[in-house]
């Protein structure tokens, strides 16, 4: 009996240290085929991505824990359902008691956006250099309407497509001084690309672009290239460049990540990756990070700074990137909290 409790209470822990995308996994997986199936036609390519790569390195997995996982999502469904409500309601309640109403109202749009829309959401789907090819040869300001619907890593990969350094420039200020968009507007542009992709959609309001979504697609697109584009900004508009450098979140950032946060973006990152990325990080992130390892790893992690050869500024702004890119994915999903260059609010 004591056995059992000690197994049960092992596979708690095993549960409890698992991400959201693993959590999600494991759902997937004790559902079959055939209902995993049905849930995956509702989710974007990201989504499916992300939870795909974690069913397939998911292992060892027992009874107990599955258990747990099904456990906590019939509490979680039991929790938030809220029967005789509209779901449009229901989102809006919901998103709105999570994030306060200034942060939910974007997110809002966006999914409902989202869930309307065809000719653009089907452009996800593609590969960045695809996606290029579709909005080439359009204005300016319809190339920033649809980076600005884009995922910002998906954005900033369209836009290391484009050669022209005075088309970016154009591009990231359209984006950065989009206050919105009229609905019919909105529409007609997902109806042309509708007809080019073969889908069919009405739309009902959206309020993409501006300041913010322009330092998110930049925190994705290379070091070189965001300089590149910064620079190119201040020359035509000094104030909006800088608007935009407050509201990118940076590596130096994670500073501002509460201790559990950084523990938890430590588990989802390689030792590796680690090392090249604190070779170019201020000795207050360095000692964060070292903070928040046993003493054992931290000593070793010391040693292989010191012992390391020269690398790549390239390489080191590489690593941070990636490193970033983990930290947003889990501030999305809820699971850490990352302070905005801008000030006190949270992303």
């Amino acid at each position: 009996m004591a056995a059992e409790e000690a197994q049960i209470e092992v596979d708690q822990q095993v549960v409890d240290n698992l991400s959201g995308v693993q959590r999600s996994a494991l759902l997937m997986l004790g559902l079959g085929e055939n209902h995993a199936a049905e849930i995956l036609k509702h989710m974007g390519p990201k989504e499916v991505q992300e939870i795909g790569m974690a069913m397939a390195s998911l292992s060892n997995v027992t009874h107990s824990q599955m258990e747990l996982v099904m456990q906590r999502f019939v509490d979680t469904i039991g929790d938030q359902t809220s029967l005789g409500m509209g779901s449009d309601d229901y989102i809006r309640n919901m998103l709105t008691k999570a994030l306060g109403s200034d942060k939910a109202n974007g997110v809002i749009d966006r999914i409902l956006l989202g869930r309307n829309s065809k000719g653009l959401e089907q452009l996800k789907w593609l590969d960045a250099r695809s996606i290029a090819e579709v909005i080439r040869q359009e204005h300016p300001q319809i190339i920033a309407i649809v980076m600005s619907f884009l995922d910002p890593d998906q954005a900033a990969a369209v836009l290391s497509e484009f050669t022209d350094p005075r088309v970016r420039n154009d591009v990231m200020m359209r984006i950065a001084t989009l206050e919105g968009i009229q609905p019919t507007a909105l529409q007609e542009l997902d109806e042309i690309l509708e007809r080019q992709l073969a889908g069919s959609a009405n739309l009902k309001s959206s309020s993409l672009g501006g300041v913010k979504k322009a330092a998110d697609i930049l925190n994705f697109v290379d070091g070189s290239l965001e300089a590149e584009l910064i620079e190119g900004i201040q020359k035509a508009d000094e104030d909006l460049a800088q608007d935009i450098q407050d509201n990118m979140f940076v590596f130096d950032n994670l500073m501002a990540v509460d201790d559990r946060g950084v523990q938890t973006l430590m588990r989802e990152i390689s030792s590796d990756q680690l090392l090249i990325a604190l070779r170019g990080a201020p000795d207050g992130l360095k000692d964060k990070i070292f903070s928040n390892m046993s003493s054992r790893a931290a000593e070793m992690l010391k040693d292989d700074l010191e012992a390391a050869p020269p690398v790549k500024v390239s390489d080191v702004e590489a690593a941070q990137k990636e490193i970033l890119s983990v930290a947003r994915k889990l501030a999305e999903a809820g699971e850490i909290m990352l302070g905005g260059g801008g000030g006190d609010d949270f992303i």
